[in-house]
């Protein structure tokens, strides 16, 4: 797959930042339609710690990229976007965060029990079990895909096919990474993080993603100064894929994208 993906034409003053961890691919779609204004870059991140995807964002970035450049990041890719603006601000003149997860980990304790709550009885006991594998450090490529079926199934309102040329996501980079993720926020160190950002910060979430959208607004709302929040209606956590939300999560982002 190589760690890059090129749409439109240069220059590329965008690049969308895939989520997981270890999930490269599923950023195509959104990629595809903002490059119908301008070239879009599509990093596919695939190093095992919080440190190596950053440092391979910057070097995709530096070499492909004219900068500063507008970086888009969708969930766990929102927190890496967030990560990267702070510690190489003169790459990025604008950070647009999609879907995120909360910055604070009180906010955070009710994702799964929401999810589960979403999924039928036979789900919810398959969810559960591929859930403790996870925790446990079993979990197969393949049983991977398949928890991310049932999560991405309670995560939605009403979701269309996904379009997306994803890659199966890396078992061993979603729990590495998300390892020391999970700690940073825990520690409050990924909201200091965040306070280091001076760009303009614009984040989308949806009103039905379990990730409560008050876990990102009211945290960065206090730590950005140029900070605006945006919720769509009757939308998950892939707003481009939501019937009745993505012809608004469009226009929305192209938009915040290609206007200054």
């Amino acid at each position: 797959m190589g760690n890059l993906r090129k749409y439109g034409d240069p220059p590329f003053a965008v690049a969308a930042v895939h989520g997981g961890p270890g999930a490269p691919g599923e950023m195509s779609t959104v990629a595809r339609e903002l490059s119908l204004v301008a070239g879009v870059l599509e990093p596919l991140l695939t190093a095992a710690s919080v440190n190596g995807q950053v440092e391979e964002l910057r070097a995709v970035l530096e070499e492909n990229g004219r900068l500063p450049l507008t970086l888009i990041g969708f969930s766990w890719g929102a927190w890496l976007s967030v990560i990267f603006t702070a510690r190489y601000p003169t790459y990025v003149n604008k950070l647009i965060l999609l879907s995120s997860g909360p910055f604070e980990e009180e906010y955070a304790a009710n994702i799964m029990k929401t999810r589960l709550q979403r999924l039928r009885k036979g789900e919810r006991r398959e969810a559960k079990a591929l859930y403790e594998a996870i925790i446990s450090s079993t979990l197969s490529r393949d049983s991977l895909t398949r928890f991310g079926q049932l999560i991405s199934k309670a995560d939605s309102y009403d979701l269309l096919p996904d379009e997306s040329q994803s890659s199966p996501a890396d078992p061993e980079v979603y729990r590495s990474v998300w390892d020391e993720a999970s700690k940073l926020r825990n520690s409050g160190h990924l909201l200091e993080i965040v306070g280091r950002i001076k760009c303009p910060v614009v984040a989308i979430h949806g009103d039905y993603d379990p990730h409560p959208a008050d876990g990102v607004k009211h945290p960065l709302s206090r730590a950005i100064r140029d900070f605006r929040f945006i919720l769509l209606q009757k939308c998950g956590h892939h707003p481009w894929r939501e019937r009745n939300a993505r012809d608004m999560f469009y226009c929305i982002l192209n938009a915040e994208t290609w206007q200054p």
